[in-house]
This record gives structure tokens, sequence and C-alpha cells, in this order.
């Protein structure tokens, strides 16, 4: 038995309503989405930003303070394909007076 006009009115007007609602809110979601996600990747910037000041500062203070950054060039790991055994002896000799 095949159901009425009206059944069949009421169930495509049931499954329109249920995309449209589907749509509409599958939109709201991805702009929340979004949303939190460019606040988040404001927020990491701007924290990166933070610290790249705060070690530009540092170095500008180490460079008044006059210290230099040579240790920090200097590889000391023998396992390290950048290690020379030289420079290291060397910059030993330099510390030590």
């Amino acid at each position: 038995m095949a159901p009425s006009p009206t059944v069949t009115v009421a169930r495509y007007s049931a499954l329109a309503f249920g995309i449209i609602y589907g749509i509409v809110h599958q939109s709201t979601l991805q702009a929340k989405y979004d949303e939190n996600k460019a606040t988040k990747a404001q927020a990491r910037r701007a924290h990166l930003i933070e610290e790249a000041r705060a070690a530009y500062a540092k170095k500008k203070a180490d460079e008044a303070a006059g210290i230099t950054k040579k240790a920090s060039t200097l590889v000391t790991d023998p396992e390290s394909p950048d290690f020379d055994l030289e420079k290291l002896v060397n910059s030993w000799a330099e510390a030590k007076p």
C-alpha cells in the first residue's frame, strides 16, 4: 500500500529540513573552528615575537657587557661530525691563561 500524499510531503519536508539544518550547523561549527584556529595562531605568533625580543635584548646586553659568543659555535660533542679537537683545545688554552 502506497503512503498518502500528505505523508509523502511530510517525509520530504522533514528530509529537506534536516539537510538544511545540517548545512547551517556544519557551517556554524566550521566558523567557530576557524576563529579558534586563527586566535591560536595569532597567540603563537605573539609568543614567538616576545621570545625573539627577549633573545635579542639578551644578545644586545651581552654584547654591551663584552661577552662574546665564541664558545657557542664550538662543538664539544665528540660524536658530532662537526667536532674539531684542535678548536676545542685552543678554546681551552685561551680560556685558561
